[in-house]
């Protein structure tokens, strides 16, 4: 399916959508100043795939969403409901450019107004019968939701998922019972190779961290990192040349997106990361991966290999201690290999969640 955007500004809800936009959502699991600071930027809900000719149900930051396409296949996204009488608008259905409650048949359309009530066919409709349109776009496979308007927000860069000199993978998403910062967090951390992935591609007798620069921009930070640690799976280590000093860019874009790009003898392989918040301790993952070699290999293999990576992760940060990432630099000890850690702390600070995010 071919990229598209649209964005339905949350300005142009009125009467009771409107109301509902000042509130934040029913039990919410962030304290209101970290929510309203996550609310602004973009996540990944579903695949592309999962998004046809119905419409699909999602939670992001304890909102539920809805999306659907409309006649031309661009997406859209709304608050799941129907402000007739609070009825899923997932359970529905969509013709052309109008998407359709399950419960009286109200239609709505491209803009969410309602504009057809089968019980009064031809009558007056109330403007308070408007579905809350939130931001909506399709990238690298996904579909991306912004729950409150901001123009600044950009999605993160993975140029590659569009370039013909690189085969797309896109693995299946992973529930994981843990902070998306935590998770971040945990894909950032070089140190832990030798120990959660000794399974995989870890080496046992190398843990040795090297120093390593983080330079940091507008939406995040960048650091390059480069050991002797192979990313070949275990027993595909030969493949790797004698002493072939191996680099490792990650690349963040706060507050939950990180690309890392390994640096192979003969290509490039990039995975982007996206921890979407479901809630304040729930998170889904989806990994879009691009690689320029071994293009006639199964993907399966990818596929099995990235799975059990995320798996050996998912393990500790699911165990983690406190749940939520301290933004308080003093709350945790830290040594010279954190200085990922440290800078995606700072920044996620900078952004204005609260120091002990975010309970």
């Amino acid at each position: 399916m071919a990229t598209s955007t649209a964005f339905i500004p949350a300005s142009s809800v009125v009467d009771a959508a409107s109301r509902a936009a000042l509130a934040l959502p029913r039990n919410c699991t962030f304290a209101e100043s970290d929510w309203r600071a996550l609310a602004t930027h973009w996540y990944p809900v579903a695949f592309a795939s999962e998004v046809m000719d119905k419409p699909f149900a999602a939670c992001l930051l304890d909102e539920r969403v809805v999306v659907y396409r409309i006649s031309d296949g661009s997406v859209r996204a709304a608050k799941d409901i129907c402000f007739h009488r609070g009825a899923p608008m997932s359970m529905g259905s969509v013709e052309g450019d109008e998407i359709i409650c399950a419960y009286h048949g109200l239609r709505y359309n491209d803009a969410g107004q309602c504009v057809c009530i089968p019980a009064h066919p031809g009558g007056a409709i109330s403007p308070r019968l408007r579905l809350h349109m939130l931001g909506a776009q399709e990238a690298y496979g996904l579909i991306w939701v912004q729950l409150v308007e901001d123009a600044t927000a950009k999605l993160p860069v993975l140029d590659e998922w569009n370039d013909p000199d690189y085969i797309q993978v896109l693995p299946d998403a992973v529930d994981i019972a843990a902070a998306s910062g935590r998770q971040i967090e945990g894909f950032l951390d070089v140190a832990h190779f030798s120990f959660i992935h000794k399974e995989s591609f870890g080496e046992e007798d190398n843990a040795f961290v090297p120093e390593y620069n983080v330079t940091t921009k507008p939406d995040g930070f960048i650091a390059d990192y480069i050991s002797t640690v192979s990313n070949y799976a275990h027993g595909y280590k030969h493949l790797g040349p004698p002493g072939f000093l191996w680099h490792r860019r990650f690349e963040t874009y706060l507050p939950f997106a990180a690309k890392l790009t390994v640096f192979f003898p003969n290509g490039q392989l990039h995975i982007l990361n996206l921890a979407s918040p479901v809630s304040a301790r729930k998170t889904r993952l989806f990994v879009p991966i691009c690689r320029n070699f071994d293009k006639d290999s199964p993907l399966q293999a990818t596929l099995d290999f990235n799975h059990q990576v995320f798996a050996e992760d998912q393990e500790i940060v699911e165990q983690q201690y406190p749940e939520d990432l301290p933004l308080d630099l003093h709350a945790e000890a830290h040594f010279p290999a954190d200085r990922s850690s440290l800078a995606y702390r700072k920044g996620l600070a900078a952004m204005g969640l609260g120091r002990s995010f975010t309970a």
